[in-house]
């Protein structure tokens, strides 16, 4: 019982410090942090040198000690905002910790990102995940870590990952967010070899933890909870603190399944810098210092460990390299304003951690034009046969999503492929799509490829969060992380509608910069499309219309095992000189028929991101007139960015203004009476192309 092992660990107190421990480091980066707290708040950010600062102060002892038992290069952590003496026990440099709060080139992210949003490389070392702004967002990439331990353990045969552990920090507030129980199933029904460190200092901001678990302990809560090891104590006594921290890593590398530790601790200041904490008691305040680790760090060291004076040289020794870092911070210079235009997508230069070509993957010789094979196939045999293809000859590839298994998939994409390859590439998850991304997050940043599958377009909501922070990864660590992978996602009308299976929006994708978007219209392009994505190093969205899937005239002969189609390279499906036709997906075959009385060029975009304005620009400075054509609504949509670009480069070439034939804005019909007049049809099509024509 959690109560339990805390009492029994409380009776150690009065014992000799555990040899295990280097103490005096511990002593030395407890001191540092202090220092470095101490520093922004009495200088820093009174002189505005800091927007953002969030105390350690009764957080920084057990986080040290839990940092001294990550061992093994194959480790990996992911905190939170409070997180900085985690990061200085793992061996980040001091000057970059400060550096990066100020916002200076160098550190963390050369200024793009807040400075206690961390990540850390180390190269050599245990590194440091791209944390997130977002509470609780740590979680299930820590879990996709934890399940790439196993893979390398299981399937690629890694001794150097035999004991490797993932360790996922969080406050008790965040234990009520949705990656937290995301995380907490995929530990526990695989036995991951993931901890979860939980602080709990009783306030998540100004809301009290009671407000977040019923009880305030999480731990307590969790005790009868499937394949979770849970351990609870006093944070603040250096004698618990290190013997629960060190029985948590020990039971996480024995391989015996994921650990829960919470730890009390006290937070000294506010929750930021401008937190006066009024919502909080005289008394309450007062209690949380007498509770603060670092006198009973002292005391405790004092006499057996250290005597009074190597604890003074300590200290002092804390504060001198504060201020030499300091000093090189300041030094440093705000990174030039231009170059924050970089490293939104792979520029060339591989990030130092994340994606398969960090571990030496060099993709097979490809072919960029199409060499048919056979039959005409259908989109959802050119997209299984591809998977197949790239997971035969890549043991990096991992398929996974909703379904996905035996089912093979709702839209049967996937048929047959967990027979072929194994649980362990081609596995089904739970019905979470937070834990699906955030999972394949950490796949990727592990050197895997993961494809996961969001099972219908409007799913992919509750998964935002993670959709956003992969792919402002790259960005927000300046190219020293990136998370390629290829999230696949079915949407658009089939024979019916509705508001939850049917509906479009890519260009809520193109909005979140970092990722490539893929609209393929036909076998062929899914072939070249998808290959080009899974052996690449960007992430990817990759959507597969449903309407599309089984169209006769989306089939094409198989173009080769080795075909790749680049991104960015629309294609004409026909070619005219009155009017130039802009679409992609299912309005591709529509807006061919719907030409067919006109000369025409009919672009088919292929890729939203990115799109090919030059062919686009160089058609319609030739026909001098412009319709676009998409299923997503009008307002808003993709079709608005073309109609502007157009507008901007081609204006004075124009015959008659740009026009988009559009649904409307409302969500899709269910019945296909309702649905057919709301969808772009052929009929619609034609008479815009008329009006523009006869302008």
């Amino acid at each position: 019982m959690a109560d339990q092992a805390s009492v029994l660990d409380r009776s150690s107190v009065g014992n000799a410090p555990d040899p295990d421990f280097d103490w005096r480091r511990i002593a030395y980066l407890v001191q540092v942090s202090r220092a470095l707290d101490n520093l922004e708040e009495t200088r820093l950010v009174p002189e505005r040198k800091i927007s953002y600062q969030f105390s350690a102060r009764g957080h920084d002892m057990a986080q040290v000690m839990l940092g001294s038992r990550l061992t093994n290069p194959r480790d990996a952590t992911c905190g939170y905002y409070r997180s900085r003496p985690l990061l200085l026990s793992l061996g980040v440099p001091i000057e970059d910790a400060l550096g990066s709060a100020m916002g200076r080139a160098g550190g963390y992210s050369d200024g793009r990102d807040i400075g206690v949003v961390f990540n850390f490389p180390n190269p050599g070392g245990v590194p440091a995940l791209p944390m997130s702004g977002g509470v609780g967002a740590q979680y299930t990439p820590t879990a996709g870590w934890a399940q790439a331990i196993e893979y390398y353990r299981t399937v690629l045969n890694s001794e150097a990952h035999r004991d490797a552990i993932a360790v996922v920090l969080g406050g008790d507030g965040s234990v009520a967010a949705n990656g937290f129980w995301a995380a907490l199933t995929i530990a526990t029904t695989q036995k991951l070899p993931m901890l979860f460190y939980i602080e709990d200092n009783e306030y998540g901001i100004s809301v009290p933890s009671t407000y977040q678990t019923p009880g305030g302990n999480i731990a307590r809560n969790l005790e009868s909870f499937g394949n979770l090891h849970v351990l609870s104590g006093d944070g603040t006594e250096p004698a618990e603190a290190a013997r629960l921290v060190k029985a948590a890593a020990a039971h996480v590398r024995s391989r015996k399944g994921p650990c829960l530790l919470r730890l009390t601790v006290p937070r000294l200041q506010g929750h930021s810098f401008q937190d006066t904490q009024t919502y909080k008691s005289q008394e309450f305040v007062a209690s949380e210092w007498t509770r603060d680790p670092l006198p009973k760090l002292r005391s405790y060291l004092v006499g057996s460990a250290l005597d009074e004076a190597e604890w003074e040289a300590i200290e002092r020794e804390a504060g001198e390299a504060v201020e030499h870092a300091l000093a090189e911070a300041q030094a440093r210079p705000v990174a030039r304003p231009e170059t924050v235009l970089s490293n939104v997508f792979f520029e060339g230069e591989v990030q130092q951690i994340g994606g398969q070509w960090t571990h030496g993957y060099q993709a097979p010789v490809a072919h960029e034009e199409p060499r048919p094979e056979g039959q005409r196939i259908n989109m959802v045999t050119a997209i299984r046969r591809t998977l197949d293809r790239e997971l035969e000859i890549n043991p990096r590839v991992l398929l996974f999503g909703e379904d996905i298994g035996p089912k093979g998939g709702v839209h049967a994409v996937t048929l047959g492929l967990q027979e072929k390859y194994g649980i362990e590439r081609v596995f089904d998850t739970s019905l979470n799509e937070e834990g699906i991304i955030g999972r394949a997050v950490g796949l990727a940043l592990a050197g895997l490829m993961p494809v996961p599958e969001i099972q219908f377009r409007k799913y992919a909501e509750p998964a935002t969060e993670q959709i956003n922070d992969c792919g402002t990864m790259r960005w927000r660590t300046a190219n020293r992380f990136a998370a390629p992978m290829v999230l696949r996602i079915p949407g658009g009308f089939f024979k019916v509608g509705d508001p939850w299976h049917s509906q479009t929006n890519e260009v809520q994708f193109v909005h979140n910069p970092g990722w490539l978007v893929a609209v393929p219209s036909n076998a062929e392009d899914a072939v070249g499309l998808l290959r080009s994505a899974l052996r690449g190093n960007d992430p990817v969205i990759f959507f597969e219309h449903r309407a599309m899937l089984d169209d006769a005239w989306a089939r094409r002969p198989y173009p080769g095992d080795d075909y790749v189609l680049p991104f960015g390279r629309a294609e004409k499906v026909r070619e005219g000189d009155d009017i130039t036709i802009v679409t992609w997906g299912a309005m591709v075959p529509r807006c061919e028929e719907a030409a067919s009385h006109v000369s025409a060029d009919v672009i088919d975009l292929r890729t939203l991101m990115p799109w090919d304005r030059e062919m686009v620009l160089e058609s319609v400075r030739r026909t001098r007139r412009c319709l676009i054509v998409h299923e997503d609504l009008k307002s808003g949509g993709f079709g608005a960015e073309i109609a502007a670009v157009v507008a901007d480069e081609a204006f004075l070439d124009l015959d008659a203004p740009v026009a988009r034939v559009t649904m409307p804005d409302i969500p899709s019909p269910h019945h296909p009476t309702l649905l057919n007049w709301a969808v772009p049809s052929v009929e619609k099509i034609r008479a815009r192309i008329d009006d523009l024509v006869g302008f």
